[in-house]
This record gives C-alpha cells, structure tokens and sequence, in this order.
C-alpha cells in the first residue's frame, strides 16, 4: 500500500483489496483532549487528496473539529443567521426562511456531513419533493442548498459543489393562479363594503383601498394619519407589517420591497372612505389607520379570513386580500396602462414581475390593441384602399371556388 503525507494532518493510500484510495487522518475531541484517529475511503486518488486538504483548511475550525464534519443543516443555520445579524435580510424573512428549513430538517440529509452529500442524493431528495411541494416551495428549498454549499465552498469546508450537474425538479402540482375579481364581482363586493358601517366592519376601507390602490394587505395594515395628504390627494407607502423571528406581528422598517416605497395618488372614489378612516382612527396607537379588536397591529391572517368568509356569503370564492390587489392590477391593464406604468403603482422590484403577473391580461387585450393599429394604417391611407377592395374581393372569389 503505497502512502502520501498529509502536512501532519494524515495520509492518503491505495488499499488494493478493496480497490479504493483511503485517508487516514486526526481530529481533536473537545470532550476528552485527545487526538483520534479517522478512516474514510474514495473512488479516486485526486477525491482522497481534496478531502485530507479541506481538513487542512478546517482543522482550526471549532464545529468542524467538535462534529468530525459540518451537518448539512448547520451550514444553513449558520449563514441565515449571518444574514440578519448582518442586517441583510429582516426578522420577517428570517421567519420566513426558518419554516422552510424546519421542512429540510425533517430529511435524511440535515444530519449528513455536508462533505459527504453525493449530487446522486441531492437528486433523489428533491425529485421526491415533486408530487408534494408546488414549484414555488421547491425554489425556496433549492435557494437554501444553494446558498449552503456557496457558503461551505468559501469556508474551505468543500472543494466540489455537488449542485453543479444538479436539475432542479418540476413539481407534479399545478402552479396557483392567483385570480382577480371580475368586473361583477368587484362590483357586487364593492356596492356591499359602502353600504357597511365601519363600527360594524371593521376592514371595509382596507379592502376598497386594496382593490383600487393596488396595496399589500400589510402596507394597508401599516399606513398612518401622517401617510396622507388630503390637500393632494396623496397616499404614502413606506412601511408593511410583517412577522418577527417568533411569528409576533410587528412594525417592519420598509415595504416588502425597496422599490414598494411609492407615492400614490389617491383615487376620487375612495377618498370620502380614506376621511372616514382618518376620522375613524383618532384614537389609535402609533397614529395607525388600522388596529384589531384589542387596538394593536392587525395580523394579515385574520384580515384574510374575514375577507373569505363575506365573499362567500356574496357567492364569489377563491379570493384572498392579495386577489384584492391583483384585481387593481387587472383593471389597470384592461383600462390600457403600460407595463412601466403599472410596475411602479405597484411597487413591483423589476418589470418582469410585472410583465410575468400580468401575462394573461395583456395577451387578451392585444388583439384589440392591433386592430387600433390596423384602423391607424387604414385611416392614415398606409395602402391604397381600392387596392386593398381589389385584394379582398380576389380572396373571396377564391374561396367561393
């Protein structure tokens, strides 16, 4: 068996009865002072010198020392919380991110070393997300390997990213479409929030202003008297509520987005309803134009809930106060408002959300958008329109024979 040095750290040999390349190397246990002796086996020479070498980088590292390797699940853990005690992301995605790792620690994969992940098993895990998860979980669970094995890689803890021939998956489940009012729906629920008392319904301004503003559920939740300016007519959206690390409601500093921080200009239907609230919330926490039965922040959750229960008593279903939006958005396009008009109302980060959102509705008014054009040609003389007679009449006594 032949042997190569290893700086001290071990050794790497060829073991011919079992035709493999073997490491035999040392780490240092924390619970018993001593130095112990570790043998692990590889396909190939070049596999066993990039493991004795990542040992190498990593034998001053405490947690690798301590679990004789770094669970997959502790990379993940370690770099979101980077992330927010750097201020990178928020407490509300901070919660967001912890609920879809307590799904990844639930695998077989969370415990393993994440040195010894194959690309094989990566595979099978998520290609046996499919029948479960919708295309949109199983991005947010790629993003969090992703981002693991980048943040391993710079750490010395891996030499090879096992993602790298990795095909990320095509969930079996049908991607939800969120659905906007109809035109008679928004206007049945619209004739009903009106004719509401606000002592006795308590979010019928939210949801005007949400299906003819086009806000978040949480930016509404998040307005205060200071954020409008009746004398222009002027709604500012800077903040949203959100969930903390422990799931508490709480006052987020910005909207969801950077770009969701806007000026909105408030539209003359709903302005007696927005004096309404204003007059409504003189005595309300913080200034805020919404509070909950107890006069603190309004969880979003039970605004959804009651926003199900009276659309079903109306007749309408499948609709969630992000539908309320949608439906803003929707009408915006059939009124024929361009896209970069539309991102910007909507506080939309890139135009391809916009675009992307919207697909469907500007596809069934293009059609009538091209015959504006051809009516433009027609009436501007483009063609010769005894010509275009001559062609028609042609074409027509083709067919008939």
């Amino acid at each position: 068996m032949g042997r190569s040095k290893g700086d001290g750290l071990g050794s790497v040999y060829y073991n011919k009865n079992r035709d493999n390349w073997m490491v035999q190397c040392y780490y240092y246990d924390s619970i018993t002072n001593e130095k112990k002796k570790r043998t692990k086996s590889f396909k190939t020479k070049e596999e066993a010198e990039d493991y004795l070498n990542r040992l190498a980088l990593q034998k001053e590292d405490k947690l690798y020392i301590e679990n004789k390797g770094i669970p997959l699940i502790d990379v993940m853990e370690a770099r979101v919380k980077r992330k927010l005690d750097t201020n990178l992301i928020s407490e509300n995605q901070y919660w967001r991110t912890e609920r879809t790792l307590d799904i990844i620690r639930k695998s077989y994969l969370a415990k393993m070393n994440i040195d010894d992940i194959t690309t094989d098993q990566l595979q099978e895990y998520f290609n046996g997300l499919t029948s479960r998860y919708s295309n949109s979980s199983i991005k947010k669970f790629h993003e969090q390997f992703k981002q693991a094995y980048e943040y391993a890689m710079s750490k010395g803890y891996i030499s090879k990213n096992p993602l790298t021939n990795f095909i990320k998956p095509k969930s079996k489940k049908e991607d939800k479409i969120v659905r906007a009012l109809t035109t008679e729906e928004q206007q049945i629920f619209t004739n009903f929030l009106i004719n509401q008392n606000i002592k006795d319904y308590r979010y019928k301004n939210a949801f005007l202003i949400q299906m003819y503003m086009g806000l978040r559920v949480g930016e509404v939740m998040a307005l205060k008297r200071g954020d409008i300016d009746l004398k222009h007519g002027i709604m500012r959206v800077e903040r949203t509520l959100t969930n903390g690390k422990n799931a508490k409601v709480m006052m987020g500093s910005t909207t969801k987005t950077y770009a969701g921080i806007r000026e909105r200009p408030i539209p003359k239907l709903i302005m007696p309803f927005i004096i309404e609230q204003i007059q409504e919330s003189k005595d309300n926490k913080e200034s805020l134009l919404f509070v909950n039965k107890e006069g603190d922040y309004v969880d979003s959750r039970g605004v959804n809930s009651v926003l199900k229960r009276t659309l079903k008593s109306l007749g309408i279903e499948g609709i969630s106060t992000h539908s309320l939006r949608h439906t803003y958005g929707t009408r915006n396009v059939e009124a024929g408002m361009r896209a970069v008009a539309l991102q910007r109302l909507m506080g939309h980060k890139d135009i391809k959300v916009t675009l992307n959102t919207y697909t469907s509705v500007f596809n069934k008014f293009k059609e009538s958008e091209m015959e504006k054009v051809n009516d433009y040609y027609i009436e501007n003389k483009f063609f010769n329109n005894k010509v275009l007679l001559d062609n028609n009449k042609n074409e027509e006594d083709e067919l008939m024979h």
